[in-house]
């Protein structure tokens, strides 16, 4: 097949899916083309199936703001008509569902009928389309899409209950790939870390306020009243000041590094021992999954799809929102003994297989070739 991925070249989770999912499908023979604004950053390898068309945004005077949407839609339009695709896969409702929509609209002009399918992956429906002013958009958009699709049951749920959805959604689990995130022995730089054989304890995210980021220096705080430890803390984003401000008023800076954002990731959980995310949000864990595929456990909070991935008791524990006293006693739990430390650390691992990519990256496939059909039967 001749797939076109449309996506956010970010670090965010939509844009690390969709471009692992693009890269893997490039892997299995199809030939994939990437439509954004940039180069997405995990797009970092060559192959021949793998192309990028960059969407260049007028800066005419006249507007206040680019009009992204109309450039994107237009070049939909060019590289669905000139490399012939056979499917456009759009990963964000706003504003890629709806530019796929117009673009659609356009392609009918010149005889052709591209399937459009839509993977919601969140905020898209948590955040920005609970606004007023996207609500009607978002729904329009998942309507008129010919698949759609949610990265956890939660998500799913989430959409029917929110909007007028009157397409079925079918749900797709995250993935990862085992051969890039295993637990490699690194441990030099676990002696530099903690030198006095100290745990390490790790979050990774945007540091938006949803992810709670101050709820994972008070967890730390209470765990390393206890047990000697240190946290990093990668990535970068609005409340990394105010983590940063509020380990030093309880007096645990030292103990706390901030690493910024990282592209080997997997290093860094190769050394960890634990993983906390809090989050207020969140409608799958990329994050908490990738610390599972390196043999980490995970300490988190019990929202979104999180509980469909962190097994309570076995891969680690689940808390509600905010209960930064027992997210801190369960951590305590794990950390304080060897055993049941590598208990956990094995769950995680063997809880991660299951969504090793080369198990879900056939759904994709199959969902594709489906619509696909149900496209061309409607239009006998």
């Amino acid at each position: 097949m001749k797939i076109g991925i449309v996506c956010y070249p970010t670090f965010g989770g939509s844009g690390v899916v969709a471009t692992e999912l693009g890269k893997a499908l490039a892997s299995n023979g199809h030939q994939i083309h990437f439509i954004t604004y940039s180069q997405p950053a995990r797009l970092d390898f060559f192959s021949e199936n793998l192309y990028y068309h960059e969407v260049a945004v007028s800066q005419y005077p006249l507007f206040d703001f680019p009009p992204y949407e109309s450039a994107l839609a237009s070049k939909l339009v060019d590289v669905v008509r000139f490399e012939k695709l056979d499917i456009l896969h759009v990963h964000y409702a706003i504003p890629h569902a709806s530019a796929a929509y117009l673009a659609k609209q356009i392609l009918k002009t010149y005889g052709i009928d591209i399937p459009v399918v839509t993977t919601l992956h969140g905020t898209d429906i948590t955040l920005v389309g609970r606004d007023k002013s996207f609500k009607p958009v978002v729904t329009f958009s998942i309507n008129e899409s010919d698949g759609v699709t949610t990265v956890s049951e939660s998500l799913r749920e989430e959409t029917l209950s929110f909007f007028d959805i009157t397409r079925p959604i079918q749900v797709i689990p995250n993935f990862i790939d085992l051969n890039r995130f295993y637990n490699k022995k690194r441990e030099h730089f676990k002696r530099a870390i903690a030198p006095d054989d100290e745990r390490i304890l790790v979050h990774t995210s945007n540091f938006r306020q949803v992810k709670n980021t101050d709820d994972v220096i008070r967890i730390f705080h209470l765990v390393n009243q206890k047990i000697p430890s240190k946290l990093l803390m990668v990535g970068d984003g609005p409340e990394r000041s105010n983590a940063e401000e509020l380990s030093r008023q309880l007096g645990i800076a030292n103990s706390v590094r901030f690493l910024g954002k990282q592209d080997a990731i997997e290093e860094i959980l190769s050394v960890s021992d634990l993983f906390l995310i809090p989050s207020g949000s969140e409608s799958f864990g990329l994050a908490a999954l990738e610390a599972m595929a390196c043999s980490v456990p995970v300490i988190s909070s019990n929202a979104g799809g999180l509980p469909e991935l962190n097994v309570q008791g076995v891969t680690g524990f689940l808390s509600d929102v905010r209960n930064v006293d027992e997210m801190a006693k369960n951590a305590t739990y794990i950390l304080e003994n060897c055993e049941r430390l590598a208990e956990f650390k094995a769950a995680a691992f063997n809880r991660a297989k299951d969504f090793e990519i080369s198990k879900i990256l056939p759904n994709y496939e199959n969902y594709y070739q489906q619509t696909i059909e149900s496209v061309k039967n409607s239009n006998k």
